[in-house]
């Protein structure tokens, strides 16, 4: 199993991360992706993932910080990237929920990190909550230049889905598959399943029957085990094809057996 996103840095109560990487090992995730939101998250991730094999790294702003963006941030963002275990550019995104940036600058910066994913010729992480007709018009002028990406916590419909297909890009689906009358479940049990990929969010958006806990890596089975009962197909199978769309979108690795 592979938990495609999730906050380690962000995750107390439960642990320290070495702590939550081992849990999460014996529970069968043998790969953790760890997300930065700002440049000190990324930062911790690189960090995190040169100290621990099982953990990568992704660097970038969440759009809530937007308007700490210039081009010293950008500048360093993109120094992250030469890291060796670094597979991503993000999260990265808008965020019209919240408005805690404004949002022309919001737009700005995504357009900003889209360009320096393509410079460096890595995918994105996008966070989208209610904005996705803009970030899906954005992301179009670069998909032809984009390395791929993924809508994490995907939050449209099936037709939202196909879009974002149709960009080159794949969803990810978490915790929320496991709640009760989940448009997220109804989405992952009807599209293509070579285009989802699996994410826990953590510590955010804990699944059943753990919600209202902290969320951690180790409870990314639970999503696999619903995707699997979602998709009528065993769960052995269901992780063999979702963990080899989660390597192929980050190049994980080049060589796929089976």
């Amino acid at each position: 199993m592979i938990d495609s996103h999730c906050h380690l840095n962000y995750i107390d109560k439960c642990g320290t991360v070495t702590e939550l990487v081992d849990e999460a090992v014996k529970a069968g995730v043998r790969t953790i992706i760890n997300i930065g939101a700002d440049l000190e998250s990324s930062q911790t991730s690189v960090d995190l993932a040169r100290q621990l094999g099982p953990v990568w790294a992704t660097v970038g702003v969440h759009p809530h910080d937007a308007s700490t963006v210039d081009d010293d941030v950008v500048d360093k963002v993109k120094s992250m990237t030469s890291e060796k275990k670094v597979v991503a550019v993000g999260e990265i995104g808008l965020d019209y929920y919240r408005d805690l940036s404004p949002r022309k600058v919001q737009r700005k910066v995504f357009r900003r990190f889209l360009e320096l994913a393509v410079e460096v010729k890595l995918p994105v992480v996008i966070h989208t909550r209610e904005a996705f007709e803009d970030t899906v018009e954005i992301v179009g002028d670069y998909a032809g230049d984009l390395r791929g990406g993924v809508f994490h916590c995907f939050p449209g419909s099936v037709d939202d889905a196909q879009r974002v297909f149709e960009l080159g890009f794949s969803i990810s689906v978490g915790g929320v598959i496991t709640y009760r009358d989940s448009r997220m479940a109804r989405v992952a049990a009807e599209v293509p399943l070579d285009r989802i990929i699996a994410e826990t969010d953590a510590p955010y958006l804990t699944p059943v029957p753990f919600r209202g806990k902290t969320n951690r890596p180790a409870l990314v089975r639970h999503v696999y085990e619903k995707l699997a009962e979602l998709r009528g197909i065993d769960k052995a199978e269901l992780e063999k094809r979702v963990d080899r769309n989660c390597q192929k979108l980050f190049g994980l690795v080049e060589v796929f057996g089976g």
